[in-house]
């Protein structure tokens, strides 16, 4: 497979607002992202009391739990938000992070699973979807190689497909924690395609992971870097999805297609006629008289004796006479050397 998805993530930047889970389909659709990912929370079902998490968040939600708990969608309205990316041509995904949201997400229907970095090791609920045998991107970002290789085999031995998202869990991700070098590497070592799950809230790393053969890349969406919400400042606008979308594409249809580039120059050739240099004199020159580097030059066009060969005619004998800034021909020479 040679083609690149991009998956546009809206995670929790619809504030729990399903006009805006709506707005960002279209916004991505219209961006020419493949793919639209939210994540499916069930508060109840999810974060225990233990959760440290169960903190003062925002000036709307008294603590985190009450946040997510706002994230929540009614079963009608995930099948709405499923129905509304089919209508847009554009494929639905969501990550759940309870069995429950397998459950439902099963029923509303996924064009694939994305596990995150929280629920490599959560084998139930990788269980529970290795069961429907679609392809299972998981994100790395908290887990070391060995556990990662070892949720990888695992759901090899259960018949699924597998991708690895290579992702720094960090928000935003600095440069130099992005672990671009990790996807030809990740590839080799676990021969399965590899993608990048981007959080530096640019589109610079995605550009970049297109170039290294990735087979996903994943970033955060927002409508502005303004918007209210824990991932904003790891996010890109729609407008720069649009031009990320356009960038890998660009990179993928120059990576993908053979260049040939010796029958390049044979369709160049008339430009080449035009543009390259032909040996000229840079003074007259008398029948007989010796051609040396004082009185040979190079100009265009290129379709005379070749600058390549200058050191050929120094030495050689006009002829007959010759003016300035004429395009010597083989003929002209007294050896010829054609």
């Amino acid at each position: 497979m040679n083609s690149c998805l991009v998956i546009a993530e809206v995670g929790q930047a619809h504030d729990g607002s399903l006009g805006q889970a709506h707005a960002f389909i279209d916004s991505a659709a219209d961006a020419g992202a493949d793919v639209i990912k939210f994540q499916t929370h069930i508060a109840k079902a999810e974060s225990s009391l233990n959760e440290p998490w169960r903190i003062k968040f925002s000036l709307q939600d008294e603590y985190r739990f009450d946040y997510w708990k706002r994230m929540e969608f009614t079963e009608p309205q995930w099948h709405g938000l499923k129905k509304h990316a089919d209508d847009r041509g554009i494929q639905f995904i969501s990550s759940p992070f309870s069995l429950e949201a397998v459950k439902l997400l099963r029923r509303v229907g996924v064009a694939f699973w994305k596990v995150a970095s929280g629920e490599v090791t959560n084998y139930p609920l990788l269980d529970a979807m290795a069961e429907t045998k679609q392809l299972m991107l998981l994100s790395s970002g908290m887990s070391p190689l060995e556990e990662l290789e070892s949720t990888v085999n695992y759901l090899k031995q259960k018949g699924c497909q597998v991708a690895v998202m290579q992702c720094t869990t960090a928000y935003p991700c600095p440069p130099e924690r992005i672990g671009l070098q990790l996807i030809p590497e990740l590839r080799k070592r676990l021969n399965i395609p590899i993608g990048l799950s981007d959080h530096s809230g640019t589109i610079y790393a995605g550009l970049a992971a297109a170039t290294l053969g990735a087979k996903y890349i994943e970033v955060h969406i927002v409508f502005h870097k303004k918007c209210f919400g824990p991932d904003t400042s790891s996010s890109i606008t729609v407008d720069q999805l649009k031009t990320l979308v356009d960038g890998v594409g660009f990179i993928k249809a120059s990576l993908n297609t053979p260049y040939d580039k010796d029958n390049q120059a044979i369709n160049l050739k008339d430009l080449r006629a035009i543009f390259m240099k032909s040996i000229c004199l840079s003074t007259s020159v008398q029948a007989g008289e010796l051609l040396t580097i004082d009185n040979l030059t190079t100009k265009k066009p290129g379709s005379g004796i070749p600058a390549s060969r200058m050191s050929d005619l120094v030495g050689k004998r006009a002829k007959h006479a010759l003016d300035e800034g004429c395009m010597i021909k083989f003929s002209d020479i007294e050896d010829n050397l054609n």
